[in-house]
Formats: C-alpha cells, sequence, structure tokens
C-alpha cells in the first residue's frame, strides 16, 4: 500500500486506515474470545454438566492447536497471499463459533474450540504480516500502536463483556457475539485490505515436521491434563495407564522433530523451524522468558474464576469487573511506556515487568482467603496488569535483536507459538494443580467431620470434578454448612498453591531475561511479533 509522504513521512490516507482497523479488529478477535471464554467457564461448566478436565481441554485445545499451526500457515500465508488466508480463518473463526454457541455437551463445545484455534492461528500471523508489508516509516509506527491499542482495548472489554453476557443474558452469546464483529471484519477485508504475498518465500515440503510438532505438543499436554483421571502409573482398577505412554510418545516425537530438522538442514533442504536460532543466547532466553510468562498469565486466568465464582460466591459479572483490573494495569501503562523506555535499557523495562508481576501473583496468593475483600484482588491484578504490559511490549524486540534480518519473520512466529504453547501448559499445569490439590483437601477436610467413607467420596469427586463448581450448591443447601465450609476451604487452600506456582514459575521468567541483551538500538524499528 503505497501512502503519500509529506515532510513528517508517510500520512495515513483513508484506504490505509480502513486496512488497519479491519486488521485490528481481526485480531481483536482472538483476543476479546479468550478473555470472554476465561470469565464465562465456571457458568459453562455448570449448563453443561462438564468435568474439571472437559474444561481444561476446552480451554488447552484452542491455544495448542494455535501453537502448533501457527508457523505452517503464516508460511502459506505468504505464499499463497495473506488477506485469502485472513478472510477463510475468519469464516472458519465464525463457523466455529455458532457451533460453540449451541454445543449441548462437553464434547461438541471442544470440537468447536479446536476449529476456533484453526481459524485463529491463520488470523494472527497473516495480520501481522499484513502490517509489515502494507506500512512503512511512520506509518509503520502508528500501525502498531493503532494495533496494540485495539488488542488492549478488545482485553479490557472481554472479560467485562464476558461477565455480563454469561450472568444477565447466556453464556453462548459469549462465542456468538464473534458473527457481527466478524461479519463487519470479513466487509473491511474484502473491500479495503490489498492482498500481499512474500516473493522470496519457497515452500518447505517438511510435512513431517508439522505432523511431529503435532504429535509432540498435542500428546505432551494430553499426559499433562488427563494423569488426574487415569493416574500417572496405575488406574483406579489397577491397569497400566496410558499416561506414561502418551507422554513418552509426546517428548520422542520432539525430539525426533528436531533430529529431522537437524538433518534436512545439513542435506540443504528446506526446514519447518530453522533450530540454530536456539544458539542464539538471547533468543533462547527471551523465547523460555515468553514462554514461562504465557503459562503463569494464562494459568491464573483459568484458575482465579473458579475460585471466585466457585467459593468465593461471586457472579460471572462481579468476576468480570475485577479481572478488568488486569487489562486496565496493561492497557494504560502503554500510554506512558514510550517515554519510560526512553529513561530505562529495554532489558530494564522488562524485569521491572516480570518483577511486577511475581510480586502482585505472590500477594495474590498470601491475600487469598474466604473474606479477601475484593479491592484487595483489583489491586494485585491491576499492578500484575501494568506488569504484563512493560513485560509483553520489549520482549519481543529484544528477543529479535541478534536475529539475523532474513530471518525475524520465523523468528516472530516461533516466539508466537511460544507464548500459546505457554498457554495451553498453563492451562495444563496450573489447572492440573488446582484440581488435583482440591480433590486431596476436599477429601481429608471431609474426613475431619466423620462423614461416612462412601459419602466422602461421593462429595470429593463432586467437588473435584466440577473445578469447584459445585460448592456453590453446598453452600446454598440447608443443613450443609460444615461440608460446604470444608469444600470452600480446600479450594481457597488449593488456589493459594496454585497461585504461589505461578508466582514462582514468572520469577523462573525473570531470571532467564537476564541473559537478554542490557540495550537495543533505540532508532531500530522492532520487528512485528
Amino acid at each position: 500500500m503505497t501512502s503519500p509522504t509529506s515532510d513528517a513521512g508517510p500520512v495515513m490516507t483513508r484506504r490505509d486506515w480502513a486496512a488497519l482497523l479491519t486488521i485490528g479488529f481481526g485480531v481483536s478477535l482472538v483476543i476479546m474470545d479468550a478473555t470472554i471464554v476465561n470469565v464465562a467457564l465456571p457458568v459453562v461448566i455448570e449448563d453443561l454438566d462438564m468435568t474439571a478436565t472437559e474444561a481444561q481441554w476446552m480451554n488447552a485445545v484452542y491455544a495448542l492447536v494455535f501453537a502448533a499451526l501457527l508457523i505452517t500457515v503464516g508460511r502459506i500465508g505468504d505464499l499463497k497471499g495473506r488477506r485469502l488466508l485472513f478472510l477463510i480463518g475468519l469464516i472458519l473463526f465464525m463457523v466455529a463459533s455458532v457451533f460453540a454457541g449451541l454445543a449441548v455437551n462437553a464434547h461438541m463445545l471442544i470440537g468447536a474450540r479446536f476449529v476456533q484455534g484453526v481459524g485463529a492461528a491463520m488470523i494472527l500471523p497473516t495480520t501481522l504480516s499484513s502490517m509489515n508489508a502494507l506500512f512503512v516509516g511512520r506509518a509503520r509506527v502508528i500501525a502498531f500502536a493503532v494495533y496494540g491499542s485495539a488488542i488492549g482495548g478488545m482485553a479490557a472489554i472481554g472479560p467485562l463483556l464476558g461477565g455480563w453476557l454469561a450472568t444477565d443474558v447466556s453464556w453462548r452469546w459469549a462465542f456468538w457475539i464473534n458473527i457481527p464483529v466478524g461479519l463487519l471484519v470479513a466487509f473491511g477485508i474484502v473491500r479495503s485490505l490489498p492482498e500481499t504475498r512474500d516473493p522470496n518465500a519457497q515452500p518447505s515440503g517438511d510435512y513431517l515436521a508439522i505432523v511431529l510438532t503435532m504429535v509432540g505438543m498435542g500428546a505432551t499436554v494430553f499426559a499433562l491434563i488427563e494423569s488426574r483421571n487415569y493416574g500417572w502409573w496405575r488406574t483406579d482398577s489397577g491397569n497400566i495407564s496410558p499416561v506414561p505412554i502418551v507422554l513418552a510418545v509426546g517428548l520422542v516425537s520432539l525430539l525426533l522433530f528436531v533430529l529431522h530438522e537437524r538433518r534436512r538442514r545439513v542435506a540443504g533442504k528446506p526446514v519447518l523451524v530453522d533450530l540454530t536460532l536456539f544458539l542464539i543466547p538471547t533468543f533462547s532466553a527471551g523465547m523460555l522468558a515468553a514462554l514461562i510468562v504465557a503459562l503463569g498469565e494464562f494459568g491464573l486466568l483459568f484458575t482465579l474464576p473458579l475460585l471466585l465464582q466457585g467459593a468465593l460466591g461471586y457472579t460471572a459479572l462481579q468476576t468480570g469487573w475485577i479481572i478488568l483490573a488486569l487489562a486496565m494495569g496493561t492497557f494504560l501503562i502503554s500510554s506512558v511506556l514510550p517515554r519510560l523506555s526512553d529513561q530505562l535499557s529495554q532489558r530494564s523495562v522488562v524485569q521491572i515487568g516480570l518483577a511486577l508481576e511475581t510480586v502482585a501473583v505472590g500477594a495474590l496468593a498470601l491475600l487469598i482467603s474466604r473474606n479477601v475483600p475484593a479491592w484487595h484482588l483489583v489491586v494485585c491484578l491491576f499492578v500484575y496488569g501494568v506488569g504484563v504490559g512493560m513485560a509483553t511490549a520489549q520482549l519481543t524486540s529484544l528477543l529479535l535483536k541478534d536475529v539475523p534480518v532474513d530471518e525475524s519473520g520465523q523468528a516472530s512466529g516461533l516466539q508466537s507459538s511460544a507464548r500459546q504453547l505457554g498457554s495451553a501448559l498453563g492451562v495444563a499445569v496450573l489447572g492440573g494443580l488446582l484440581i488435583a490439590n482440591l480433590g486431596r483437601t476436599t477429601e481429608a477436610n471431609l474426613k475431619a467431620l466423620a462423614l461416612p467413607g462412601e459419602t466422602v467420596d461421593k462429595l470429593t469427586k463432586a467437588v473435584a470434578d466440577s473445578a469447584g463448581i459445585a460448592i456453590e450448591g453446598l453452600q446454598r443447601q440447608k443443613g450443609s454448612t460444615a461440608i460446604a465450609d470444608a469444600a470452600t476451604d480446600a479450594m481457597i487452600h488449593a488456589s493459594q498453591l496454585t497461585t504461589g506456582f505461578a508466582a514462582l514459575a514468572l520469577f523462573i521468567g525473570l531470571l532467564a531475561t537476564f541473559r537478554l541483551p542490557k540495550s537495543t538500538d533505540s532508532e531500530e524499528t522492532p520487528p512485528a511479533g
């Protein structure tokens, strides 16, 4: 897209703005969907009678498919046309949203979320690549500012919108809301967005690598989520658990993927992933930090609504207001971040952000109790959001600083994949930790009440399988105060432990940033990521 120029540089035309808004709202759909679903999750669990494991899969499968396909579909867009792939991904996302809203059971909803993940994986890389191709100089600075604001705005609106829909309308509209927005974006794609391709892109033909990465990541996440159902070594019936076998398949697949890519590179053949990028210390450290930050962030967003609505008595709308503080912290810090970056190195900004995240989540773990004031939660989440905004905004350019220019596109895709894989692992690891401890502590607390063994087993299964949502029903039953208190205390204990683990993960991510460069050339435009 060619823009007229002035003394100040390229000027944004009306068509430029239309294309930019189309891109911004397109990627906002992906962001909004995730935040809406997190807040509505407890209501969905109750309405569809989902188990805790099914709830984990509903969130994890979206991020997992997203991560597995991101690099592949990005390359397809470079070859076949980014606008075309953007439109196909958007249509797929909308169709899946319709079926998600129509879901009558957990399996239908999980299947729809799988397809949504495929559509989202088509949308994100094509929007970034399109912006890189369409805007240059000052126009690119404006484009990425608008792009970031659109994402931040939708991240702020999502929790509140999801809470309102789940409380006063229906959780199904948390998915159906994608349709009118999606139709508006589709109109913008057809009318305003030019087609772009990468003339230097070559098809890799590395199909085995695609299969190995999908099997490797899918099997690993499956083992982490399903370990509670099947056991790590033996099932309840005494049979051998499939979990260690599936985990071994996942790890072996990832090892074979590494060996396969190395062999193809030595032979001079195109590869799906250039593994030599991980030999760059700044890149490997940045990737580790990005994965861990996403693990802590999305694991927390999965578990926190379960605590608020299951044990502490908040509605979905009230939960949305509380989680809105996180998005507002991220959104507000973006306005002062450019001036802050002039005073501090990018690495310092990232480290301060991660330190704020660690402290905020650690404080949250200490403050969680049955009578914790809502404003305590709001303050912690606001500070956490400020940290997320600081760390995420600068991490990508730091991560890519030492990457060769001709590899920046692939490196950006790998960083996005790392974040999505971290999201899936966050739901699997922190969600599994929450549910496992909830079950054990509930059982111990109920046994302390001297209840019959059969009653203890039944109540423990109900609380754990619902990820704590059944506690609200126990609190409403007359004569069940002691039982409800036992389950509530178990949920609080499990949430404290899980949130503390998230703080530890963020601290490890902070340590990883000390391998990042101390400064970057402020005159460089950060590569899109």
